[in-house]
């Protein structure tokens, strides 16, 4: 027992040599306070999960990458805007309709009606057969393409139908009131009554995960000599206003933490006589919002977004994981030339993927380290204390040995 005695790092001092001032005191009361706010800090910290990050080089192959959007075009009416996709892989989807809802807005920004686009046709009473008269009964209708058809036996029943055959040839349907189908249907005729409305788009879109585009639109695109064209844009001549509201645009679903920034970013142009600084457009930055005004002059523009996305993984503190993705834009704005139109007037977005994903992976502190943390902060504290009231204590005995020494002197 007297070995175990010796060996005691805490030697004991008799009370009776203790001497307590009032600088230990404040020291004292000081160095409790700091060490209780440290330590429900460190408290805090474990309790809470803390983002661990890491990059990684991607390999992932053959996937597909889901891009959700909801934009908002307040002066182009659903009947004309479409839905284009198209990657460097070749593969190409014109007139997406699928997972797409339209909504017509009036000049308010009020919905006047919200569908599923292209689900049904009009039915078209007593329609006209191929070979000019009107269906007899029991007749099996199958209606004309007009010259566009792949096979002798391919119908068209509706103007959709025909539009389609058109774009397929790399045709322009020019005059769709020559049209039958588009005629009773009366295509042309709600295409003009919904002049001055607006549309809000919403949906998602599957694409391969490769570089590519997807844009917005108004007409059905067709391709012809290597150029993408517009099939309204012959008939319905006109500049189009490609005014919009980007109201969400994720690639993936949403995880803690992302930010997508395009989210709530609004394009809108200002009156036709107005004009700006700039040859193109002009720029205004309101406070509060960012907002970007331009002049759209009275050639056809083409309005382009260049997205570099970003393949994220995120982790929670349960283990659950959530693929997604995160993004950057730039973006610019492109003035239609006469006689050089490479391109539909419409809204370009323009992604590409980055060879690095980034991990993102929610841990708890261990509570070996909280442990750590909080003898660090006791101990440390009290000895930086004890060096600080050492210093004073002894500091004002010296001065004070020194006065008594003057006054005896």
């Amino acid at each position: 027992m007297n070995r175990l005695r010796n060996l005691d790092a805490y030697p004991k001092i008799n009370e009776d040599f203790y001497q307590r001032t009032l600088s230990g005191g404040l020291i004292t009361l000081f160095s409790s306070l700091l060490m209780l706010i440290l330590f429900f800090s460190e408290l805090r910290l474990y309790m809470h999960p803390v983002t661990e990050t890491q990059l990684r080089v991607d390999t992932s192959r053959g996937e597909k990458l889901r891009i959700n959007f909801d934009v908002t075009f307040p002066a182009l009416q659903c009947s004309i805007i479409s839905i284009d996709t198209m990657d460097i892989s070749g593969e190409r989807h014109l007139d997406v309709r699928h997972d797409i809802i339209k909504r017509r807005l009036d000049s308010h920004g009020n919905v006047i009606e919200s569908k599923q686009d292209g689900i049904g046709h009009t039915k078209i009473e007593k329609p006209l057969q191929k070979h000019g008269g009107r269906l007899e009964h029991n007749e099996t209708y199958c209606g004309s393409c007009f010259g566009a058809e792949a096979t002798d036996d391919t119908c068209c029943n509706s103007c959709e139908e025909v539009r389609e055959a058109y774009r397929k040839k790399g045709w322009a349907l020019s005059d769709p009131e020559s049209i039958d189908q588009c005629k009773r249907e009366g295509y042309v005729q709600k295409v003009k009554d919904e002049e001055g409305e607006g549309c809000n788009l919403h949906g998602f879109l599957e694409v391969n995960k490769v570089a590519g585009n997807f844009h917005f639109v108004p007409g059905q695109s067709f391709h012809q000599s290597g150029f993408q064209f517009g099939d309204l844009i012959f008939f319905q001549q006109g500049n189009y206003n490609i005014s919009h509201k980007v109201n969400r645009l994720a690639f993936g679903d949403f995880f803690p933490g992302v930010v997508n920034p395009l989210d709530g970013y609004k394009l809108l142009s200002l009156p036709t006589h107005y004009t700006g600084l700039l040859s193109s457009y002009h720029l205004k930055y309101y406070l509060g919002s960012l907002s970007v005004q331009w002049n759209q002059e009275k050639q056809n523009g083409v309005y382009q977004y260049f997205v570099k996305v970003v393949p994220s993984i995120y982790t929670d503190v349960h283990g659950h994981t959530i693929q997604s993705n995160q993004f950057s834009v730039t973006e610019h704005f492109q003035k239609m030339e006469a006689g050089r139109m490479q391109s539909p007037p419409g809204v370009f977005f323009y992604y590409d993927l980055s060879p690095i994903k980034v991990i993102f992976e929610e841990q708890h502190v261990e509570f070996l380290h909280f442990l750590t943390n909080v003898c660090a902060i006791v101990g440390g504290i009290f000895t930086v204390s004890g060096i600080v009231d050492s210093f004073i204590y002894h500091g004002q005995r010296a001065i004070k040995k020194k006065m008594e020494i003057g006054k005896f002197n």
